[in-house]
């Protein structure tokens, strides 16, 4: 995870969870999909003390898994690898062509007011910051979140809601989420001291993923109900 120093600098801190077994979703000829842990990297990281990720433990199993696409190292739930280039291109080309769509489930600090909205920020690195992302409406690439309100906690003062990303950038769920005045809870890099506090670990879950499968064109839906 990511600690601050004096001057607002982050250090990353990697610790990964011990390996205990794939947590398969689904497999077929072309696709392997997994269950991600929180605090683990999707692919390598720089480093002998960062190669330990998803897509190494992943090809331990099907050696033939390549990258498609990514979870921020603190969000956990479903990713997805192409079997063999072909598929990972295949794959691939799904997503750029927006015909892959994606659920998450976050608990956000406060009380939503809103059942259901949008949030359309543009988003660049925070460079002096970085990995932190900001909305930047001079420079930053164009991002759109839809959100769904789930459940209040009024006693807690939280909200459970379900999260669309539109568009694909990093950490832009945290960011909106955060714009809305309701950061994420256990959210290292965002927030408020409150809001960190609230929880031990980032509570944003990959729950659902739905895409047209290579070869088939069979459109295939693949849940995921985050353990929090």
């Amino acid at each position: 995870m990511y600690s601050s120093d004096t001057e607002g600098q982050y250090e990353f801190i990697y610790t990964p969870p011990p390996f205990i077994g794939l947590d398969v979703l689904y497999v077929s000829k072309q696709v392997v999909i997994v269950n991600k842990p929180a605090g683990l990297l999707s692919v390598p990281g720089r480093g002998a003390d960062r190669a330990d990720c998803l897509l190494t433990r992943v090809q331990t199993e099907f050696p033939d898994a390549m990258t498609v696409h990514r979870l921020d190292l603190a969000t956990s739930g479903i990713v997805m690898f192409g079997r063999g280039p072909k598929f990972q291109r295949e794959l691939s080309m799904l997503f750029q062509a927006g015909k892959v769509e994606k659920r998450y489930i976050a608990v956000v600090d406060g009380l939503l007011i809103n059942e259901q909205g949008e949030v359309n920020q543009p988003l660049i690195v925070d460079w002096p910051n970085r990995p932190k992302q900001k909305i930047d409406h001079e420079t930053g690439r164009p991002s759109c979140t839809r959100y769904q309100l789930t459940d209040r906690d009024t006693q807690q003062n939280i909200s459970r809601v379900l999260l669309e990303p539109v568009t694909g950038r990093s950490h832009q769920l945290r960011v909106h989420m955060e714009y809305l005045g309701h950061p994420i809870l256990g959210d290292d890099l965002y927030g408020t001291e409150r809001s960190r506090s609230l929880a031990l670990r980032l509570m944003l879950h990959a729950s659902k993923i739905s895409f047209p499968l290579p070869e088939i064109g069979k459109v295939i839906s693949i849940d995921c109900p985050a353990n929090f």
